[in-house]
């Protein structure tokens, strides 16, 4: 089945990424609830699993089925900016109390005791669907959302630097295998959804979700501004712990430490995340990234409140032993 999403000059225009603590937090449900089917995070869910059993997320588990067909869209509203935090993302779910009852009649199954007393009273029912999700983010996301909000700024960056570079057209087609673009139109193969859809003049939110891997996730329904939620690159190396080595021959210039952070540069990162990579202090990793960036070896870019370091195509090169042709210099004698 494919959904074809169709794009008029003012929706490219507003096209736009973010990211979603509340959307990772709502996907993450169907891993919990079936690991096997999610073999790129499953050591994730192995951990987790256990943290859950003290936590109530009964609610929240009601509307997120396995398998997953639909979820109610007031549960992860698209997100008003790039970077909301989770605060901001459950005071605007809080505010669509209208949108519930509309929302779970869209949704052909029947439903739980939870779910009922939500749609009979939605106020007090989201109020209870927003302290679940704290203390379902407390267990299983916060211990892990340095290094999954690395990946999604990093990916986002990646897309930004795609379209500069190769335009539109390249950025969308390169999304996800599942995502084709052609001739203003964005097709996505989808499990259960089909048909064409316009933006409506509001233009595409793209969100990379780290849990909705392997899908992609759409929402084209009003009043929602339409979205693609799509797994970003890298997901497989998140999990992994490993010692990064650079090559001995840069370390013994540079010095173990910043040859150390260069190579741990393989996505960009910020501060703080490689500080707790290498052992360095925050402050120690800033001193070192400075120095390293006034040597061309990285470039920052604030994201947000954050600033993401990234690696130059010269640092690319001595991580990889590789050499630049130098055009010879003529030098005159005096005679």
């Amino acid at each position: 089945m494919t959904l074809d999403l169709t794009f008029t000059a003012h929706d490219i225009a507003n096209t736009r990424f973010a990211v979603s603590p509340l959307g990772e937090v709502v996907a993450s449900v169907r891993v919990v609830k079936n690991p096997s089917a999610h073999p790129l995070l499953r050591p994730w869910a192995d951990q987790v699993r256990r943290r859950l059993r003290d936590v109530d997320w009964r609610l929240l588990s009601d509307l997120v089925p396995v398998p997953t067909i639909s979820i109610a869209g007031f549960t992860c509203t698209p997100p008003s900016t790039s970077l909301p935090d989770l605060e901001l993302e459950l005071a605007t779910m809080r505010g669509a109390a209208d949108r519930v009852r509309t929302d779970l009649d869209e949704i052909p199954r029947p439903r739980t005791k939870r779910v009922q007393a939500l749609y009979d009273d939605p106020g007090e029912g989201l109020e209870r669907l927003a302290e679940e999700v704290r203390g379902y983010w407390r267990a299983a996301m916060a211990p892990y959302w340095p290094r999954v909000r690395s990946l999604l700024e990093g990916e986002i960056l990646y897309r930004a630097r795609l379209l500069a570079e190769s335009g539109l057209q390249r950025m969308l087609a390169d999304l996800d295998d599942a995502v084709t673009w052609e001739d203003g139109t964005l097709s996505i193969r989808h499990r259960y959804a089909s048909g064409e859809r316009s933006l409506r003049g509001q233009g595409l939110l793209l969100v990379p979700c780290v849990f909705a891997s392997p899908r992609v996730f759409s929402v084209t329904t009003p009043p929602y501004q339409p979205t693609v939620r799509y797994p970003p690159r890298g997901i497989a190396t998140l999990w992994e712990r490993r010692e990064v080595e650079p090559p001995r021959a840069l370390a013994a210039v540079l010095g173990r430490t910043r040859a150390r952070l260069l190579a741990e540069l393989d996505q960009p990162a910020s501060t703080r995340d490689l500080a707790q990579r290498t052992g360095l202090s925050e402050p120690g990793a800033n001193q070192h990234l400075t120095a390293l960036r006034r040597a061309g070896l990285c470039t920052a870019h604030r994201t947000g409140r954050y600033v993401l370091y990234a690696r130059t195509a010269t640092a690319e090169a001595l991580l990889s032993g590789g050499s630049f042709d130098a055009t010879p210099v003529q030098r005159s004698s005096s005679r």
